[in-house]
């Protein structure tokens, strides 16, 4: 069931306390839930997959082949279809709706998102630029990016050049982000730390693709208190 991902909206930040007094800031996801709209048979497309669909459109707002797909699936409209590459199809029927409770038992899950946009910068603010001199010479260009090409040959400036230009607006991943706590009555996901993106953008949440140790910090505070328990050996 982790093989898939649903889409959340981004309420905001908080922060948990635990028990050993730690203070653990936390990013606070609203969950829709998705429903099966297809399941993809192997012998027809070569691979088993689920189309899963997200959030509610107007019919208005539909296409006419819109309208026939969802109409011959007996489903109401979706504003988004996601396909998902699963091992097993048989856990999927069409009609079927997954909500937070599949991350209920996972503890690391990968969240793609869009980051802020900041509109048009300059060299500077856009890659760190260091600018020209702050005297001696620099005639209004203290925030320049320098020099952007070279002489006759190559004649040109290099695609990738880092230059001023639009800032920010762009989707990334973020791996291995630690679930704090899931709200099951309220379709509530909190994730440890910071995620891209402003408040009420939309992010995907799935299980984490890496393979990974770390402790989570319950664990962590755990494995301290069973520490200070276990008593001290004997000098000899």
């Amino acid at each position: 069931m982790s093989e898939i991902a649903l889409i959340g909206k981004k309420i905001g930040m908080t922060r948990e306390f635990y028990k050993s007094g730690q203070l653990v800031p936390v990013t606070v996801l609203k969950m829709e839930k998705a429903r099966v709209i297809q399941v993809i048979d192997e012998q027809k497309r070569g691979y088993k997959a689920v189309q899963l669909g997200y959030g509610k459109i107007k019919s208005s707002k539909l296409t006419k082949a819109m309208k026939g797909y969802f109409s011959k699936r007996n489903t109401e409209a979706k504003k988004k279809l996601k396909e998902f590459r699963v091992l097993n199809t048989d856990t999927y029927k069409e009609g079927n709706e997954f909500g937070v409770e599949i991350f209920k038992d996972i503890k690391f899950v990968d969240t793609r998102s869009r980051t802020i946009g900041k509109g048009f910068a300059g060299a500077m603010k856009r890659h760190n630029f260091g600018g020209l001199r702050a005297s001696h010479g620099v005639s209004i260009s203290h925030r320049s990016h320098g020099s952007t090409g070279q002489r006759q040959d190559p004649g040109k400036v290099f695609k990738g050049k880092k230059m001023a230009g639009h800032m920010g607006d762009k989707l990334r991943t973020m791996q291995n982000i630690e679930v704090i706590k899931t709200d099951l009555e309220n379709d509530l996901l909190y994730l440890k730390g910071s995620i891209p993106g402003s408040k009420n953008s939309e992010v995907f949440v799935k299980k984490s693709v890496k393979d990974t140790n770390k402790l989570t910090i319950s664990e962590k505070i755990k494995k301290i208190e069973d520490l200070k328990k276990t008593p001290e050996k004997k000098k000899k």
